[in-house]
């Protein structure tokens, strides 16, 4: 998997990460 600097969407971490701050503050 060759790094892109600029990719077209998130990564499944990036993702995960991005739920999880949504969870909390909408909590």
């Amino acid at each position: 998997m060759a790094h892109q600097c600029g990719r077209k969407g998130f990564t499944l971490i990036e993702l995960l990460v991005v739920i999880a701050i949504i969870a909390i503050l909408a909590a």
